[in-house]
């Protein structure tokens, strides 16, 4: 299994595209400064692509990161629908986005990953039911 070091949430990816993002500095600074490629999924694009839909360059925006080898995306849902779902039921009272648990079955697959994100959450929830997951944040 391939080493994944970073894996990227929608709140910086958004952030990253639109220049008015109170957190665009910080997330520029940042994705910039990990290796690339930088790891996420579908479930994530989808809700990144949501967040920007008033940008009608949005699509190509991020698509020409996948073009220059600057993010990447692993197949999750086929082969963990289940896990994600049990994770979306354990943590119904937050509630668990789809995009948060791709992330968090993710960080239990790649356990050395940081998540990099704007969301808070992702210090409450924990790898295997237990564990605190390593995220790279501003706050």
């Amino acid at each position: 299994m391939a080493v994944i070091e970073h894996l990227l949430d929608a709140g910086p990816l958004v952030a990253f595209i639109d220049r008015r993002d109170r957190d665009h500095e910080w997330s520029k600074k940042t994705l910039t400064g990990i290796s690339p490629p930088l790891i996420t999924c579908e479930a994530v694009l989808s809700e990144t692509l949501f967040l920007l839909r008033a940008d009608p360059a949005a699509p190509q925006k991020v698509a020409t990161l996948f073009e220059r080898g600057l993010l990447a995306s692993r197949p999750l849902l086929d082969m963990e629908a289940g896990c994600v779902l049990a994770l979306m039921q354990t943590y119904r009272d937050r509630p668990m986005s789809l995009a948060d648990a791709c992330l968090v079955r993710l960080v239990e697959k790649y356990p050395g990953a940081v998540v990099v994100t704007l969301d808070f959450d992702f210090k409450i929830y924990r790898r295997h039911r237990r564990h605190p997951i390593p995220v790279l944040s501003p706050r």
